[in-house]
């Protein structure tokens, strides 16, 4: 399979953009909420999960999109904004400091969330 540069330029310019919201959404909410639980990597992933599947069933099953699109905004932009790996490192230091509540209720906080997220997306794409 040949590697089209087409489609990296398009994956380039949507991981620029993810990753450059990525850090605007964490900032903010470290300011805005809270520091003491990781609220922007959750705020993160639950965005991008909503916005994966609003996105990919929206172009899947409501409308006709170039293909460019998926690699801008699946791949590109949501790969690079949201955070799960930053969500499981943050997880395992709560808990490596005793803070096993917190712990728990970020992890459940993520999955769930962002299951509820990716499920709401898909339902708005839908009802377009």
């Amino acid at each position: 399979m040949l590697i089209n540069l087409k489609d990296i330029f398009w994956i380039s310019l949507g991981a620029v953009a993810g990753a450059n919201m990525r850090y605007a959404v964490s900032r903010l909410a470290a300011q805005q909420i809270s520091s003491s639980l990781p609220y922007g990597t959750l705020l993160v992933n639950v965005t991008g999960s909503f916005i994966i599947g609003l996105f990919l069933i929206w172009t899947t099953e409501r409308v006709l999109a170039d293909s460019h699109w998926r690699f801008f905004v699946a791949i590109g932009f949501c790969g690079s904004y949201t955070t799960f790996s930053s969500y499981a490192f943050e997880t395992l230091q709560l808990f490596e400091q005793g803070h096993y509540s917190l712990a728990c209720a970020n992890f459940f906080a993520n999955n769930l969330a962002c299951l509820i997220a990716v499920l709401a997306g898909a339902i708005v794409a839908r009802a377009l």
